[in-house]
C-alpha cells in the first residue's frame, strides 16, 4: 500500500440541533479531548479526539445478536457509536446524569466486555464499553 493510499484517521461527523449540548456532552461528560474548534456564518464545529478508532462492520444477524446481548431486544439503527472507557458503569452513570436516556444497564457479554447502551444527543444510539 503507497502511503497516499493510507487511511490515517477515522472522522465520524454528527450533525446536532444543539452544538453547545452535544459538545458539554461528549467533551465535558464522556472525556473526548477537543482538538479545534471553529466558527464560519453563524455556524460552529468542534472536533473531538478520541485515542483510537475502529471501523467495526457487522452483518444484520450479528448485529442482532450484539442487540440481544446487550439489551434483550434489537433495538440498533444501521449506525452505532461505541466508546471503550475505562469503567463502563461509572461512565453509564456520568452521561445519563448529563442527558443520556438508558437504554440498557451495564451488562457483561460473552466476549468478556462490560456492556451498557445509552441514546445520546445527536440522536445517536451509544456502546459503552470496558474490557473485563
Amino acid at each position: 500500500m503507497t502511503a497516499l493510499s493510507r487511511v490515517i484517521e477515522l472522522r465520524l461527523v454528527v450533525t446536532a440541533e444543539d452544538h453547545d449540548v452535544a459538545v458539554a456532552f461528549y467533551r465535558d461528560a464522556l472525556g473526548l479531548t477537543e482538538l479545534e474548534s471553529y466558527t464560519e456564518r453563524g455556524g460552529h464545529v468542534t472536533i473531538l479526539e478520541a485515542e483510537r478508532a475502529t471501523l467495526e462492520i457487522n452483518d444484520p444477524t450479528y448485529a442482532a445478536y450484539i442487540d440481544e446481548v446487550e439489551v434483550g431486544k434489537r433495538v440498533a439503527g444501521h449506525i452505532r457509536v461505541a466508546f471503550g472507557v475505562e469503567d463502563c458503569t461509572v461512565a453509564t452513570d456520568r452521561l445519563v446524569e448529563h442527558g443520556a436516556q438508558l437504554i440498557a444497564a451495564p451488562t457483561r457479554t460473552p466476549w468478556d466486555s462490560l456492556n451498557s447502551r445509552l441514546k445520546a444527543p445527536g440522536d445517536l444510539q451509544l456502546t459503552l464499553f470496558t474490557d473485563l
